[in-house]
């Protein structure tokens, strides 16, 4: 996997507006980088109690990526199974974090392992992670159990 510089939030607010853009249809699609589909997640998560994340996140990501002119299908746009276990790996880390704002636990989130962009890699063998059924829907891990 190719190292990437992590790329930091400084304020609440440019989380909020990740994840309230991801709501609303209403973000460029360059602000869809790995740091905001985390952000966008810890921040629905932990400050929208009011979403279901769990019955709404594949709907919100494939409505985003149309309303950018992407496409879901079985090459590319929404990713069934890493979505889901970044879901689990986020909730994990916010079970355990001593961090209270959110720009400090959305920056530590992307600091951690599960921050990582082969994060997934260390559940998931590459074949059944990036294969069409695992795009389309939810596959259990073949290496190892996802934190619950």
């Amino acid at each position: 996997m190719t190292e990437h510089s992590i790329r930091f939030f400084t304020t609440d607010a440019e989380i909020a507006h990740l994840g309230e853009g991801l709501l609303a249809c209403s973000l460029a699609k360059e602000e869809w980088t790995h740091e905001a589909h985390l952000a966008a997640c810890l921040y629905l998560l932990a400050e929208r109690p009011d979403v279901d994340v769990d019955a709404e996140i594949a709907g919100l990501i494939s409505r985003f990526n149309e309303s950018v002119g992407g496409v879901n299908d079985d090459e590319g746009g929404y990713h069934d199974t890493i979505t889901r276990a970044y879901v689990a790996g986020i909730r994990h880390f916010l079970s355990g974090t001593a961090e209270t704002r959110l720009v400090g636990r959305v920056n530590a989130l992307l600091e951690s392992a599960a921050g990582r962009r082969d994060w997934p890699l260390g559940f998931y063998s590459h074949a059944l992670l990036f294969s069409v059924p695992a795009r389309r829907g939810f596959v259990a891990p073949d290496r190892a159990p996802l934190p619950v």
